[in-house]
């Protein structure tokens, strides 16, 4: 389907189609968060639940504004880090705000809404029902971005996993800033491997080399990674876009501050970079219940038992889930991917 209208605003540029009702049975089988079915947008056939078909137009005229900063990336190519790094540098490094008040709040995904099914809504409401708060949160992170990112006076942080051809064209038009992180698909594919276990919304539950075979044909939300990361890559040199990759980050994070610093306007002292530094390090990120979805995990959006949201941060760890045939296979894959461009990992 493609989308028009008479009210003055942009049509939807692209088609959507439902996915193949034999592969769409196969996926419902194996991830139990979403219950109607799957779609696949535009030439490159980005993947997304069905509640994107009513969505598309709405994320397409969203009107963003010159002073936004937009977190764009691919799951797991180190998104939550980035936004912690970006939020404290534009908020003068308010550790006291961002300590109290969560990331989901501070910094709301875009799309979210599209992956909260109506059962499993109604199912985390039916989970949370002794308590108003936690069903208040429930429909906070339920409504549509486009409607309170829209109503927000103050100014915008917004992460994003969508590639840069579905985000709204005035994020262009109005220059907004834009930061895109690129991750190794191997580390990539392992982490959203357990993201997909642990959120309720995805709800996988195959195992690992069950869930490459997905993620190597395009079969999970955001995908194909390659098409999403060459447009990333095609936008780098953008006044308003920064693009930068994981391993960099993790190999030298001040050098990585005092970069995003400079793309968004502020100074730093060498004392300064070196708490940031030390407040950002790893192992002291994912114990930090404002940045470690632990509201999430208190209305039952994470399954318990599963990785925790900010796993470990290493690069190379997924070794230990590919088998060498996995490895021979994801190695041909990245090659034949890499060919006519030259994007190469760090």
């Amino acid at each position: 389907m493609a989308f028009n209208n008479n009210k003055g605003e942009l049509p939807f540029p692209y088609e959507i189609n439902d996915l193949d009702p034999e592969i769409n049975a196969e996926l419902l089988e194996y991830f139990h968060g979403e219950r109607t079915g799957f779609v696949q947008v535009g030439p490159q056939k980005y993947f997304f639940p069905s509640k994107y078909k009513e969505a598309a137009e709405y994320f397409y005229n969203f009107q963003a504004r010159p002073d936004d900063i937009w977190i764009a990336t691919f799951p797991r190519s180190g998104t939550t880090w980035t936004q912690e790094l970006v939020w404290l540098l534009a908020n003068d490094l308010d550790y006291e705000t961002a300590q109290r008040e969560p990331l989901t709040k501070r910094f709301p995904f875009f799309e979210f809404h599209i992956f909260m099914h109506d059962d499993v809504k109604q199912e985390l409401l039916d989970d949370n029902a002794d308590d108003p708060n936690k069903m208040n949160f429930i429909e906070i992170i339920s409504q549509p971005g486009y409607e309170f990112f829209a109503q927000m006076q103050q100014r915008r942080f917004i992460k994003t996993h969508f590639p840069f051809s579905l985000l709204p064209p005035s994020v262009t038009e109005q220059q907004a800033k834009v930061i895109y992180v690129a991750r190794n698909p191997k580390d990539v594919a392992v982490s959203f491997y357990h993201l997909n276990r642990l959120y309720k919304t995805q709800g996988y539950i195959g195992d690992f080399p069950r869930y490459w075979s997905y993620f190597k044909r395009g079969l999970n939300p955001w995908m194909p990674y390659f098409s999403h990361l060459k447009e990333g890559w095609s936008h780098r040199h953008d006044p308003n876009v920064l693009f930068m990759f994981y391993e960099d980050m993790n190999k030298n994070f001040p050098e990585t501050i005092c970069k995003v610093a400079k793309f968004l306007g502020k100074t730093l002292t060498t004392e300064q970079i070196d708490k940031l530094a030390t407040y950002l390090n790893i192992e002291n990120f994912k114990n930090n219940p404002a940045v470690n979805g632990k509201e999430l995990k208190e209305v039952k959006v994470l399954n318990s038992g599963e990785a925790g949201f900010v796993r470990n941060g290493k690069i190379g760890s997924w070794q230990k889930e590919f088998t060498p045939k996995l490895i021979a296979e994801a190695d041909q894959w990245m090659a034949d991917n890499l060919q006519d461009t030259d994007l190469r990992f760090p």
